[in-house]
């Protein structure tokens, strides 16, 4: 059996070191090699792989960035590669989570590697890695809660987004989509997992189906019902629904 192997690394010699260990091991294929996370993102996207080593500290979009922007469910089986990080080493160890420290010589990555080969080929057994990065990337959104950036889709690549720029976001399926300076983006995820990763003191729900950015806001009118109409810098109308007036009633 041949496992498909991407790796991820910002640092070229961390790639080509990993790159030269896999070289020796036949049952291994690169299919690929990136530089950042928003590169990542796509491979994992195109290529499909089996496995990935993840590197965590990476510019813009880092190593839990990209597992955001995928979702847990939909990550290869990782291997996260890592400088000494003790809150991501205790994470990674409390979730039964490998993880290369660097550096590390050819004996840890053989044991590393050998987990790897167990958890590919048993990737629906109970216990597999792949099933506890729920529980890791809610551990790590406790640390670090709020989200400064997005990746979103646009076309054919991907760009990110500062949170800053949002303007306000509405449900769409199973996907939301944001808008931002004229342009919209959809992201595949909940209303209640996109909120998660906002700052509360800059963006509220004001109905089921919309999240605005509070310094965005024009005007709140009241309409029909004890609902409210809030008017956006960009001239969007949007309705404050009874059911979440109450975190603006310092405001009416």
């Amino acid at each position: 059996m041949t496992f498909r192997a991407l790796v991820v690394d910002d640092e070229p010699l961390a790639r080509q070191r990993i790159l030269h260990l896999l070289e020796k091991e036949a049952d291994f294929e690169v299919v690929g090699e990136c530089a950042n996370g928003v590169e990542a993102v796509k491979a994992i996207e195109d290529l499909n792989p089996d496995l990935v080593f993840l590197d965590i500290q990476m510019p813009e979009l880092d190593g839990f960035g990209v597992i955001e922007a995928l979702g847990a469910d939909r990550m290869p089986t990782t291997l996260f590669v890592t400088a000494y990080d003790q809150y991501a080493l205790k994470a990674f160890e409390a979730h039964a989570l490998d993880y290369l420290l660097k550096p590390f010589d050819p004996e840890r990555f053989q044991q590393a590697l050998e987990r790897a080969r167990h958890w590919c080929s048993n990737a629906a057994s109970v216990g597999n890695p792949k099933q506890n990065l729920d529980a890791l990337m809610s551990g790590i959104r406790q640390e670090r809660p709020w989200s400064d950036r997005l990746l979103v889709r646009h076309g054919d690549r991907h760009i990110l987004v500062r949170t800053s720029a949002l303007q306000w976001i509405e449900a769409e399926d199973n996907y939301v989509r944001l808008h931002v300076e004229g342009n919209s983006f959809l992201l595949r995820q909940t209303m209640a997992t996109i909120l998660a990763r906002l700052d509360p003191r800059q963006f509220r729900r004001i109905h089921r189906s919309a999240i605005v950015n509070l310094d965005c806001i024009k005007e709140l009118q009241p309409w029909t019902s004890g609902d409210h109409l809030v008017i956006m810098r960009d001239g969007t109308k949007l309705t404050l629904s009874r059911t979440f007036r109450d975190q603006f009633e310092e405001w009416l």
